[in-house]
């Protein structure tokens, strides 16, 4: 257990900042839960993820329009990522789906993480940019064995990854680049659900937050291995009402006085088994947020009880997946933090995340 106490945010939604536009079928069935970025001349922009008809995914560039201080709208500038490869694509399905996106200073580039629909479910993809424009792949993520474990990271599908922005002490001390994911012990790379092995020492199957790390030395050498992961640890389960199914990581963490400030997602509610589980309809999708500690991110020191943001909204409640609010994008603007958020799988909205009085 962690403390429930200690985390001085809010957030504060402010509205609907991109959704489907009629006629353009890259968006029949949504635009939703976005990365964001600026490009080289210091616009920002999202990289929202588009749903054509039969839930196929791409990721689009939209410029934000931002009036006194606020966002309240794009300029969509077409598509950057589409599933081209096999990996990305099964017989019947496919996709380039929920990026998040970290620019690392230290290399000039941004990293987006993603999730690769492919032939066996979704896993964790990664891709490059200097400009926001062209992304160059780096392919899926590899997560190496881990003496211990007892099992191979490898083999289940995985989602929701975040990288941070700068190196941190790795647990041997070395300086790493470390990232977030969402392992799912119900859902394997065969295809096949059920109930699996668990790693060592975890008794609880429920889907939550791991990190694990590549050495910088050998990333800032070869931006390459940043899809070589190792030191594989559990940061957190659920604990409240609000995830008592699951939880995921949301935007990339955030350093503020505090340590790393993440912003997450909680799940409630009845997963349906055999059912595609971005599909399900009977969950609620809540924003909570958790304090990590600068040294040592794979300790939680403070998290939320009660949700920062839940499904209220007409736009939050009603869509393609009712009852979401989906965090994945933090953005400055006037040294005001934003939140951006997927509602309903339908469209995008914005919140104003700030210290509580």
């Amino acid at each position: 257990m962690t403390a429930d106490v200690g985390i001085p945010y809010r957030l504060t939604r402010l509205g609907v900042v991109m959704a489907p536009e009629p006629g353009q079928p890259w968006e029949a069935e949504g635009v939703l839960n976005p990365a964001a970025g600026r490009t080289p001349d210091g616009r920002l922009h999202l990289l929202p993820r588009l749903v054509a008809a039969g839930n196929m995914s791409r990721i689009g560039l939209a410029e934000v329009v931002v009036d006194d201080g606020v966002p309240t709208g794009v300029r969509r500038r077409g598509v950057v990522l589409a599933p081209d490869e096999g990996w990305e694509r099964g017989a019947h399905h496919g996709g380039v789906e929920d990026p998040r996106v970290t620019f690392l200073e230290r290399l000039g580039v941004h990293v987006m993480t993603y999730v690769a629909y492919g032939p066996l479910g979704g896993r964790i993809a990664l891709a490059i940019s200097r400009d926001l424009e062209t992304w160059e792949r780096l392919g899926p993520a590899l997560f190496a064995y881990q003496p211990g474990l007892h099992i191979d990271l490898n083999l289940y599908l995985n989602k929701d990854a975040v990288i941070f922005p700068e190196p941190i002490p790795g647990p041997d001390g070395v300086a790493s680049y470390a990232i977030l994911h969402r392992p799912m012990w119900h859902h394997t790379m065969s295809g096949l659900d059920g109930d699996a092995a668990l790693p060592a020492g975890l008794s609880d199957n429920r889907p939550g937050i791991w990190i694990s790390y590549a050495p910088a030395a050998q990333v800032e050498a070869d931006i390459r291995a940043l899809t070589l992961l190792r030191d594989h640890r559990c940061v957190a389960l659920p604990e409240h009402p609000y995830e008592s199914t699951k939880i995921g990581a949301g935007p990339p963490p955030l350093r503020v006085p505090e340590g790393w400030l993440l912003i997450h997602h909680g799940v409630q509610g009845r997963i349906v088994p055999g059912f595609d589980p971005s599909q399900q309809r009977d969950l609620i999708y809540s924003a909570g947020a958790m304090l990590l500690d600068a040294h040592d991110p794979s300790r939680v020191i403070a998290r939320t009880p009660t949700p920062l943001l839940e499904p209220e909204t007409a736009n939050e409640r009603v869509g393609t997946v009712p009852n979401v609010v989906f965090p994945t994008a933090i953005a400055t603007i006037d040294s005001r933090h934003f939140v951006f958020y997927g509602m309903a799988d339908t469209s995008i909205g914005v919140a104003l995340l700030d210290r509580a009085p």
